[in-house]
C-alpha cells in the first residue's frame, strides 16, 4: 500500500529585519518634540548663515541718520546707539555663537571619548594617570581660569576661546565613557579580538567607541546648547568674543542697560538664545529615547483597545442581559 504525502505549502518569507538605523530614525520621527526641535535648529542655522544676504546693512556699518530707531521697513530690528543695524548684528551674533557651540561640542566629545576609552581599556597606570588629570581639571575653577587666560589671548582670536571652552568641558563625559569601556572590555567580541592579536587602538576604534556612540551623540547634542550658554555668559562679562566682532553674549551685554528704553536691543538676541537652547534640549531628549534600546518602541494602541475589560463588560452588559430576557 502506498501513501501519498501532500506537498506542504512553502514557508512564508521571513520579514527582513529592520536595521538599527531605520529603527532609530523611526523612533526619532515619532517624537514630535525632537522633530520640532530639529526644524527650529535648522531654521536658526538658515537664519544665521543666510540672514546677512537678506539685508543690505553690514553688522559693523553705522547709519548716522538713524540712531536708536525702532524696527521699521528699513531696519527690521531697529538700530542701536551708533546706528548699526540690529538685525545684521543679531544674525552675525547667532552665527558666531552657533559655530562656537558646535566646535566646542565636537572637540570636547572627541577628547572625552579618547581619554575615557583609553583609561577604561588599558587600566593600570594609564587609568590612574588619566583619571588624576580628570579629577585635577574638575577641581580647578574653569570659569576663573578662562577669564584669566582669555585676556592674554586676544591676538589669537576666537579659535583660542573655543579651545579654552573645550578644554574644561569634557571631564564628566570622559568618566562615563571610562565606566562603559570597563564593562565592554570583558565582552566576548572584545576578548576575541584581543586574542586574535588586534592592536588595542584598533579595538578601541572598531569595537569600544561604536558601542558607546549612542551616549556620545546625545552628550554632544546637549553640549552644543551648554557651549552656547557658556560662550554667551563669558562674552556677556567681556571675556569671550572681542569687538568689532559680535556674538549673542556681546549683544546681550550691550543691550542690557538700554533694554527698558530700547527693548529691541536686548529681546531679539535673548529670544533667539532661549529658542535655540530649548530646541537643542528637545533634540537631546528625542535622541535619548530613540537610541535607548529599553525605550518602548511598540505602537500605541487605539482608544478602544486601551479600554479596560471592566469598562467593556459594563458597556456590553445591559445589551447581553436584554438579549437573554428575550424568549
Amino acid at each position: 500500500m502506498t501513501t501519498t504525502v501532500a506537498d506542504s505549502p512553502a514557508p512564508a518569507a521571513a520579514p527582513r529585519s529592520t536595521g538599527r538605523g531605520r529603527l532609530v530614525l523611526g523612533r526619532l520621527l515619532a517624537a514630535r518634540g525632537a522633530v520640532a526641535g530639529a526644524v527650529v535648529v535648522l531654521l536658526l542655522f538658515a537664519l544665521a548663515f543666510g540672514g546677512p544676504y537678506l539685508t543690505p546693512w553690514d553688522y559693523a556699518a553705522p547709519d548716522f541718520s538713524a540712531l536708536h530707531q525702532p524696527p521699521s521697513a528699513q531696519h527690521w530690528f531697529g538700530t542701536n546707539g551708533v546706528g548699526q543695524d540690529v538685525f545684521a548684528q543679531t544674525v552675525r551674533g547667532l552665527q558666531k555663537s552657533l559655530v562656537i557651540g558646535l566646535l566646542v561640542a565636537l572637540f570636547s566629545t572627541v577628547l572625552a571619548s579618547l581619554v575615557g576609552a583609553c583609561a577604561g581599556y588599558f587600566g593600570g597606570w594609564a587609568d590612574r594617570s588619566l583619571m588624576f588629570l580628570v579629577d585635577l581639571l574638575l577641581v580647578f575653577p574653569s570659569f576663573l581660569i578662562i577669564t584669566i587666560v582669555s585676556g592674554r589671548l586676544k591676538s589669537a582670536g576666537w579659535i583660542a576661546f573655543v579651545l579654552l571652552l573645550a578644554l574644561f568641558n569634557w571631564m564628566i563625559t570622559a568618566r562615563v565613557v571610562r565606566s562603559m569601556t570597563i564593562s565592554l572590555r570583558e565582552r566576548e567580541f572584545v576578548r576575541a579580538a584581543r586574542f586574535m592579536g588586534v592592536r588595542p587602538l584598533r579595538i578601541i576604534s572598531r569595537h569600544i567607541l561604536p558601542n558607546v556612540a549612542s551616549f556620545l551623540i546625545i552628550d554632544a547634542t546637549i553640549a552644543v546648547g551648554g557651549a552656547v550658554m557658556s560662550e554667551t555668559a563669558l562674552s556677556y562679562f567681556g571675556f569671550g568674543v572681542k569687538a568689532p566682532d559680535v556674538s549673542l553674549g556681546t549683544l546681550l551685554a550691550a543691550g542690557t542697560s538700554e533694554a527698558p528704553v530700547f527693548p529691541w536691543l536686548f529681546y531679539f538676541a535673548a529670544g533667539l538664545l532661549v529658542v535655540f537652547v530649548l530646541a537643542v534640549n528637545l533634540i537631546g531628549d528625542g535622541l535619548r529615547d530613540a537610541l535607548d534600546p529599553t525605550s518602548g518602541s511598540a505602537p500605541r494602541r487605539s482608544r478602544s483597545a486601551r479600554r479596560s475589560p471592566r469598562t467593556r463588560r459594563s458597556v456590553s452588559g445591559p445589551r447581553a442581559a436584554s438579549r437573554r430576557k428575550r424568549p
